[in-house]
């Protein structure tokens, strides 16, 4: 497995439990001290000069969230030093392990952290332990690294483990999705959210499907077959009034490629983004 920049600082720490990333640890071995306490104007930031730096970090967040800026600043102190970097809350996590923009410097910190949080040398061995994917999982999962549960959805569809995506919808702005490379490209999920799907219901009433079930993909995906199929949906709150779903595919017919795309016609909505 090739390792990313942040995987390889791992493995070089001889870290091989997800237990074992401190990233204070971490921290220090890349010169850089970490302080907490509050902060009024940005959430996390980094100031460093030559091999040193000092991180601050907002300490009034959450312990996930503290957590996950300071890798964020690591990921900064990694790829953009000599270089006074002051990190809002709207800039940290709102692109976690997006693999496009990978040029944007707020971007590369938020795929570096990811990776440093759940390095995929780790993660894909745990993942060959579950042979299903659902809500249950991904916060099993996601509790053994300490990861937020948005974080670990992510890098579980990256890791192409499971045949799923999933799919955040937010009101007024555009939804985003994030799918396995198992996934083909031709199921791109709607804009907004059919009135059959539970998703509505939970972004309307906060309320957590505890449990998947079946669904008509074409609530889904605005194609002509997808009226033949069904996928497991299961979704949950998340802050900011935003919900987040996973869907899993069981049909292998629906991950067949197609030969004649143009049978049906690729649509794709601009008012939808990939992570």
């Amino acid at each position: 497995m090739s390792l990313s920049r942040a995987e390889a600082i791992l493995e070089s720490l001889g870290i091989d439990r997800p237990e074992d990333i401190d990233l204070e640890m971490v921290a220090w071995s890349l010169g850089a001290k970490v302080k907490y306490r509050p902060l009024c104007s940005c959430e996390a930031r980094i100031c460093g000069h030559g091999n040193k730096a000092i991180i601050t970090v907002d300490d009034r967040k959450s312990a996930r969230r503290v957590r996950f800026s300071l890798a964020h600043e690591l990921g900064h102190w990694t790829h953009h030093r000599e270089r006074l970097l002051i990190c809002r809350s709207v800039d940290i996590g709102k692109s976690s392990g997006s693999r496009r923009d990978a040029t944007d410097p707020e971007k590369v910190a938020d795929r570096f952290a990811s990776e440093l949080i759940l390095p995929s040398y780790i993660l894909h061995p745990m993942l060959k332990g579950y042979r299903t994917l659902n809500l249950k999982t991904m916060r099993e999962v996601g509790s053994a690294f300490n990861a937020s549960l948005t974080a670990t959805a992510i890098r579980i569809m990256q890791s192409n483990t499971f045949h799923a995506m999933i799919v955040c919808h937010r009101p007024g702005k555009k939804p985003w999705f994030e799918r396995a490379d198992c996934v083909p490209d031709r199921w791109f999920p709607k804009a907004t959210l059919d009135c059959e799907s539970y998703a509505k219901e939970v972004l309307a009433n906060k309320t957590e499907q505890v449990h998947p079930r079946k669904i008509g993909a074409d609530a889904w995906f605005d194609r002509p077959e997808a009226e033949r199929y069904e996928v497991s949906e299961q979704s949950f709150p998340l802050p900011n009034n935003e919900v987040l779903t996973l869907l899993t595919f069981s049909d292998p017919a629906m991950m067949e490629e197609q030969r004649e795309r143009r049978q049906y016609g690729l649509s794709i909505d601009p008012a939808i983004r990939v992570r």
